[in-house]
């Protein structure tokens, strides 16, 4: 049976339990928590306040999938990248706390002055390798999202991977965001199947355009080839979370990700 989650993100006016209560009642079985939902400015003991979150999510019926780092791994200087390594240790152990299926959805980093492009590569490299030294003694996949302005580059993301060359470092895989960054939808369809043998979570977004020209759309209500993504999915045997993110007008209420649970439910 299919695994359907939902992220907790833009969901406005919802407290973390209308959040919780929500997905329950919608049908969801998983959620997918952002850091400070568990490792706040104002908590002391994140670990201890993991055990307490993961109380609450399963006295509604739900499991985490993941839990989002807001990690930036596009770093050159050596204090940085240990200070972002250390981090990313302690959150894969709260999400270790959390569920034993939780992924770490992972950034790859932003861009900056100090890191050219030509050393993006190199710099989360530097980053995810020494990852790849603790995370099978952690237990716990760390999935590199294709987010924002460096690894919406499908190949450049690709290459992240094959570098790293760890099984627990993929990638989750959001279906809006490559066309999101300007690819057609083409390449998207490309970047699905390069990607599908690595994924370890998802994010099933829909809608329409690339940047100033994007709006986002409840499932199989935009122009993503969803049922492409799907089918890369299947023929790898991916068998994690379906996790729905949506972005479009219908936010008040949840309507519209009430909409993605529907496509959702009646497609994977």
């Amino acid at each position: 049976m299919a695994k359907i989650g939902v992220i907790h993100y833009n969901f406005p006016g919802f407290s973390f339990q209308d959040f919780l209560k929500f997905a329950a009642e919608t049908g969801y079985e998983y959620v997918e928590l952002q850091c400070p939902d568990v490792w706040g400015k104002d908590v002391d003991d994140p670990e201890q306040n993991a055990e307490r979150v993961r109380q609450e999510v399963e006295s509604y019926g739900l499991k985490v999938s993941a839990l989002a780092a807001h990690n930036d791994f596009v770093q050159l200087d050596p204090e940085v990248i240990k200070f972002q390594v250390e981090r990313m240790k302690r959150l894969c152990g709260l999400a270790k706390i959390l569920g034993e299926e939780t992924v770490i959805r992972s950034e790859g980093g932003a861009p900056k002055d100090s890191v050219p492009p030509e050393k993006w590569l190199d710099a989360m490299y530097a980053c995810f390798a020494r990852c790849a030294e603790w995370v099978d003694a952690v237990g716990v996949g760390i999935a590199i999202d294709n987010h924002g302005l460096v690894t919406n580059d499908g190949d450049l993301l690709y290459a992240l991977l094959q570098k790293v060359d760890h099984k627990l470092i993929g990638t989750n895989l959001d279906t809006m965001n490559y066309r999101w960054y300007g690819h057609d939808l083409a390449t998207c369809n490309r970047f699905y199947e390069m990607m599908a043998p690595h994924t370890l979570h998802t994010h099933f977004k829909d809608g329409f355009g690339s940047r100033q020209h994007y709006k986002g759309a409840a499932l199989g209500e935009g122009e993503i080839d969803l049922q492409h993504a799907l089918r890369c999915l299947r023929q790898v045997g991916y068998n994690g979370v379906f996790c729905a993110e949506y972005e479009g007008p219908e936010r008040e209420g949840g309507v519209g990700y009430q909409k993605c649970y529907g496509w959702l439910k009646a497609n994977v």
